[in-house]
């Protein structure tokens, strides 16, 4: 049967499929991108609009396990609902008879501000990446990152002298200058001076900090670079900061050996264990035993899903940048511990400094998890609020140290310190053109044999 033209173009269909159809199924079938999403695999969302498909710094989609009956009214918008809680405090506290105490009324007053402005995030703020315990979490979290920037940023407004007295302000017990403390005085191998050294409070906050940096890292390589790195930068700014003057034991065998591998080693078992889960989310009502629903609770402060960082630095240029940022960062982030307790004189066990660690931490986790996605995943066009208030906060206080810093630390850098970060950094550059400009042009045949052979161990 002979068909005409007229009747092809008639049988031939004019309208285009919907662009997030064509979006959605063009992501669904790429392989180019490193990233993996375990919800996606399990079902299918056709009726997703095109912003979600389209832009995947917007993450947050509910699961049918999420609208389980049981638990549906924690995933469910309360605005109107908490806006009237919070007013009807507000309304308790202007009822209420004044307290007498300038200093405790600006302390609650500022308290409540945060509180506010958390509350309004936890409503407002669009969701990250991470979904569990709940995505208010890290909403919360989120605007916790936005008032300590802008902490930061009215603390470069002010000078040195009034700064601390800032904190003073805080705990009248801050203020003063701290004490002297060495840790390179007594380097001699003696049983007082190994207990000395290992009842020290940052003994265990080593282990506890390289077991949080391996759950935010998820890298095992990654992070023996950095703890390295770390004592390196001891030994170069130890004319600056007495704390850095270790015994060489202390730097080598106390910190990284034990301390610093302990932490990482648990926390990279933490890891693999959350990557071979099989991750299965049913809801309360599925599940008919008592026990089954006491576990499927514990589970949500688990993660809903656990993606594996492969950083690949000498993979590509980018990666090779991309991994030096982030070293940079966390070695400045630390750094700036040190410096800004010394600068403004609160001593190293103090609350204060003990908060920031937690909030980086919380920072952190999803920071990394957002700046990895924007990194890696070649659909993610814009990178997420989390890790651009990390980064904008690392910076801000590299700025605090500077200002306050002036005239405080007079002693110049050692030679033996100049000439090895001149080497240092000579190779560091070298490295990336030697890898990814020299070698591929001069020997590319080699570089398609390299490339052949990591890509079948991966396939095995």
């Amino acid at each position: 049967m002979a068909i005409n033209e007229d009747q092809l173009r008639a049988l031939t269909p004019t309208d285009d499929p919907p662009v997030h159809s064509t979006v959605l199924k063009t992501r669904q079938t790429s392989s180019s991108s490193s990233i993996s999403y375990a919800s996606d695999a399990s079902s299918s969302h056709d009726d997703r609009p095109y912003w979600f498909t389209s832009d995947t710094s917007v993450q947050f989609q509910k699961t049918p396990a999420e609208q389980d009956p049981a638990v549906g009214f924690f995933y469910k918008p309360r605005t109107l609902t908490i806006l009237g809680v919070m007013l009807l405090g507000l309304v308790y506290v202007a009822m209420t008879p004044d307290i007498d105490d300038t200093s405790a009324n600006v302390k609650l007053g500022l308290l409540a501000v945060i509180g506010a402005f958390c509350v309004f995030g936890m409503l407002q703020f669009r969701d990250s990446l991470l979904l569990r315990p709940h995505p208010a979490l890290w909403r919360v979290v989120l605007s916790l990152g936005v008032v300590y920037q802008l902490f930061l940023v009215f603390l470069v407004f002010q000078n040195k002298h009034d700064a601390r007295l800032f904190f003073k302000y805080l705990d009248p017990s801050l203020g003063e200058p701290l004490p002297e403390k060495s840790y390179g005085d007594a380097c001699e191998p003696t049983w007082d001076n190994f207990v000395t050294q290992v009842f020290d409070e940052f003994v265990l906050a080593h282990t506890i900090g390289w077991f949080c940096k391996a759950l935010i890292l998820r890298d095992y390589t990654f992070c023996w670079i950095l703890s390295v790195m770390f004592e390196v930068m001891e030994y170069s700014l130890s004319h600056q900061l007495n704390n850095f003057d270790e015994c060489w034991w202390d730097h080598w065998i106390l910190d990284v050996l034990i301390c610093n591998w302990l932490g990482m080693y648990l926390g990279v078992k933490t890891c693999e264990y959350f990557e071979m889960k099989q991750y299965s989310w049913q809801g309360l009502a599925e599940i008919p035993t008592l026990k089954g629903k006491v576990k499927r609770t514990m589970a949500q402060f688990t993660p809903k899903s656990w993606t594996k960082f492969e950083w690949d630095s000498t993979k590509s240029f980018k990666s090779y940048c991309t991994v030096i940022f982030l070293l940079a960062m966390f070695l400045i982030c630390e750094l700036n511990a040190f410096y800004l307790k010394t600068l403004l004189w609160i001593p190293p066990a103090h609350p204060i400094n003990v908060i920031r660690i937690l909030l980086y931490f919380m920072f952190g986790i999803p920071g990394v998890r957002e700046a990895y996605q924007y990194f890696y995943d070649r659909n993610c066009k814009r990178i997420g609020p989390q890790a651009w208030l990390l980064i904008g906060s690392i910076a801000t206080e590299v700025l605090i140290v500077f200002k306050f810093g002036q005239g405080e630390f007079p002693n110049p850098a050692p030679q033996a310190v100049v000439y090895f970060w001149i080497v240092f950094i000579t190779l560091l550059t070298s490295y990336p053109i030697y890898q990814f400009y020299l070698l591929p042009r001069f020997f590319p045949k080699r570089v398609v044999v390299t490339v052949d052979t990591a890509v079948k161990a991966k396939l095995q």
